[in-house]
């Protein structure tokens, strides 16, 4: 079935809206997770937060968004797609004015948690909306290359918004921001077509429910702590153990309950295992990228917080140009692996041309940050269309949400691994060199942190190609990211 609704010019446009709607949620999702990491300093000299606290601005929207999404993705299927995206985006909103309007740190705290929470539905809906929306290939590659083209460039966004509202405006406004976003998409949903709730069995897996918030929520804030403790700290490891303990609790309990919130068989598919791998993978390497790009060009070279995020503007015009103009126009002609394998290939390129970099290089902007920025958003471009596509493609109509909320909670986990454990490397070969022989200047100490970490990245972007090319190109011997006709559920009415 190629259509979701009636057919003929009226359908068509409904389909487009329904894309520039989730696009737009997309986008609030995604810039939320980086927009309050430059105003944080100027929102904890106003609101009085302490330096042991200022981290839950950031940690408590990561938590409530990484630990609830999976229910987020049972929620969506079992009260309806729409439903829950309108649902998803008006509570976003409220809580975003509210975050915007703190007295103190506990009433910020608290709205950037319920930002989370909301996002957690919005996220999975969104893209399950997408995924029901675009049957047809040529039509889907486009909708699939704009949504990522979206998740790909707004981290890079949210930190030039970020700049610029905070020292233009206020903190406050990179909060409000979200509201009008929010509202606009909301009423963009009048046009989207409706769909049916599951309507079946459908009670909650409460045991699933717990331990996957529980697991989740763990290894999340296990990241978070690994960044200012170390990964040998008491707390980060009794976190880590907890959370994988949890985890595989989750696992068990997953197989046997008879309407499980994440069905086994969504992970277990060889080429949608792929695409996961690929995406979390991907952005390990990637949100360790965006860290270093911020601290490299604002402490070694001297750019102010808007010149950084300015600079990443590059990133975020090529991850458009990848996710369009190749992934995009590409998707239903080629296999997926012909697009995940060279994305994955052209970021670790960007990755090695930093690594060259010394305290002493010239030219740096032309002719290692440019092909580096530019190198990284085509890679990235090109990766997230098709693992988008093939995390939801031949999914039975009830199990598109958990598919959607598994692929939300790889990127979320491969982010907050990411920031952590390059962060963690960087400073620790930092602190090596200091303590060499060669009585190195802080900024070689530093850079040499980062062409370190930046080195590891390289080599996680080969190691998630070496290990997707087998696992997705099982798909290419049926063609685009399309299932066959009998495993789909009928698609629901307009």
């Amino acid at each position: 079935m190629a259509d979701n609704g009636p057919a003929g010019p009226d359908a068509g446009r409904r389909r487009w809206w329904t894309l520039l709607a989730v696009s737009a949620a997309q986008l609030l999702v995604v810039l939320d997770g980086t927009i309050v990491n430059i105003a944080l300093p100027s929102a904890q000299h106003a609101l009085d937060m302490s330096d042991a606290s200022r981290q839950w601005a950031i940690t408590a929207y990561a938590l409530a968004f990484g630990g609830l999404l999976l229910i987020g993705g049972r929620v969506s299927g079992a009260l309806g797609h729409r439903r829950t995206f309108v649902i998803g985006l008006s509570g976003f909103a409220a809580a975003s004015a509210l975050g915007g309007a703190a007295v103190n740190p506990e009433m910020l705290f608290g709205a950037r948690a319920l930002q989370g929470v909301f996002a957690a539905a919005l996220a999975p809906a969104g893209l399950s909306l997408l995924t029901t929306t675009f049957t047809e290939a040529r039509e889907r590659g486009r909708a699939f290359g704009v949504f990522a083209a979206v998740g790909a460039a707004g981290s890079a966004l949210g930190l030039v918004a970020g700049g610029l509202l905070t020292e233009y405006a206020s903190w406050r406004w990179c909060l409000y921001i979200n509201v009008p976003v929010a509202l606009l998409a909301v009423l963009g949903t009048a046009l989207v077509p409706r769909d049916t709730p599951i309507g079946r069995g459908g009670r909650l897996d409460v045991p699933g429910a717990l331990l996957s918030a529980a697991g989740f929520a763990a290894v999340v804030y296990a990241f978070n702590e690994a960044e200012p403790l170390g990964w040998g700290a008491p707390k980060v490891l009794a976190l880590l153990v907890g959370g994988v303990l949890l985890l595989a609790a989750f696992v068990a309990v997953e197989a046997r309950a008879p309407h499980p919130l994440l069905p086994l068989r969504v992970l277990l598919h060889r080429a949608r295992a792929g695409a996961f791998v690929s995406i979390t993978l991907m952005f390990v390497a990637m949100f360790g990228f965006y860290l270093f790009m911020s601290y490299y060009t604002q402490t070694v070279l001297g750019y102010s917080p808007v010149q950084a995020g300015l600079t990443l503007i590059i990133n975020a015009l090529a991850a458009l140009a990848g996710s369009t103009l190749i992934a995009g126009r590409l998707h239903g002609r080629v296999p997926p692996v012909a697009l995940i394998v060279p994305g994955l290939l052209a970021a670790a390129a960007g990755m090695f041309v930093l690594t060259r970099l010394t305290a002493q290089s010239t030219d740096v902007l032309p002719l290692f940050l440019v092909p580096s920025l530019i190198l990284t958003g085509l890679g990235l471009g090109c990766v997230m269309p098709p693992t988008a596509s093939l995390a939801t493609a031949g999914m039975r109509w009830h199990d598109i949400g958990a598919a959607s909320a598994a692929y939300n909670a790889s990127q979320q986990l491969g982010a907050a691994l990411g920031t952590a454990l390059l962060n963690t490397i960087a400073a620790s070969a930092t602190a090596s060199h200091l303590a060499s022989a060669g009585r190195p200047t802080p900024a070689e100490a530093s850079v040499h942190g980062y062409t370190t970490a930046l080195l590891v990245a390289f080599g996680i972007l080969l190691a998630a190609a070496c290990v997707a090319a087998p696992l997705t190109m099982a798909r290419a011997a049926r063609g685009p990211a399309e299932a066959p006709e009998k495993e789909r559920e009928p698609v629901p009415r307009a």
